[in-house]
């Protein structure tokens, strides 16, 4: 059945040529990797990471990055070599990916992470970098009154639900004095264009992508991710990006005696589904020229 599967999803595909990048996004547990996989092993190419929990050194289970069997089967790139403790921003990820455009394999880009995908084909903003000491502050700042402090325009392109893309903006306008949309506004030629690339995303019936997080979480606490959170609790810290990994919250509050494991589970698979739901919005609002596949 499995295999059956895959062949169909095969099938549902744009044509591939030799000599053109592939893109693939989709939500959470939509199976991806694996068509990354196919790809690379039928096609040839470089897999590449597109998913901001999964450039962290200190996860493999608990961010499902490709297994070293899996990696095993294809050339992997920008997957656990960003220490715990750095920060890695859309950036930092555009600069690393770039040179991989023109290298000797094709790349074959797969994520979660659309800011990545939109960095990539739509160009970033030169945006100067933010000084710690506005960082650390707006670390301390609740959400609300971080909104309250974004101008409207910018407020207008955002998920006020993602802490991390409102406080960057709050960052952007306390430390440069121009608000993000402004930036936005002048921001340079893309990378890459689309037209030069094979952008699929992933289409997703919520109900199925709901039962695959529901069984993927316990896969992983069966492969081991209790233990690989528990290795980082001497050096957890909430402020962090790598611990806002999804599930690593959940894990550590329940190493630390404060929720049982089923409330942990329950925690980690709801936020699971609540991010897959924004990763689906901002799909359909962003990636309305890729090639749309249905995922099952």
């Amino acid at each position: 059945m499995a295999d059956m599967s895959k062949t169909r999803l095969w099938d549902r595909l744009p044509p591939i040529p030799d000599d053109k990048p592939v893109l693939i996004a989709g939500p959470t547990a939509s199976g991806k990797s694996e068509l990354a996989l196919q790809i690379a092993e039928r096609l040839g190419g470089v897999i590449v990471n597109a998913d901001a929990s999964q450039v962290y050194d200190c996860w493999r289970i608990i961010s499902a990055r490709p297994s070293p069997q899996e990696e095993a089967r294809a050339n992997h790139l920008l997957y656990g070599h960003v220490p715990f403790d750095q920060t890695y921003s859309a950036g930092h990820w555009l600069r690393e990916v770039t040179p991989l455009l023109t290298g000797r394999q094709r790349p074959i880009i797969v994520g979660g992470t659309g800011l990545y995908f939109t960095t990539l084909t739509e160009g970033m903003a030169d945006i100067p970098a933010i000084p710690p000491e506005v960082r650390a502050k707006a670390d301390q700042i609740p959400l609300a009154e971080l909104i309250r402090d974004v101008d409207a325009r910018t407020l207008e392109r955002l998920d006020l639900n993602n802490r991390a893309r409102v406080q960057r903006a709050w960052e952007v306008l306390t430390a440069t004095g121009r608000p993000l949309a402004d930036w936005q506004d002048e921001t340079p030629a893309p990378v890459l264009d689309l037209a030069d690339a094979v952008p699929i995303v992933f289409e997703t019936d919520k109900d199925w992508l709901s039962d695959r997080i529901n069984r993927r979480f316990d896969l992983m606490l069966d492969m081991g991710a209790l233990d690989e959170v528990a290795a980082m609790q001497d050096r957890y810290d909430p402020i962090l990006p790598a611990f806002k990994a999804i599930g690593v919250p959940e894990l550590s509050a329940y190493l630390r005696g404060q929720m049982t494991l089923d409330q942990a589970r329950e925690r980690a698979t709801i936020a699971t589904r609540q991010f897959a739901k924004r990763q689906r919005t901002w799909f359909r609002a962003r990636m309305k020229l890729w090639h749309s596949v249905q995922a099952a």
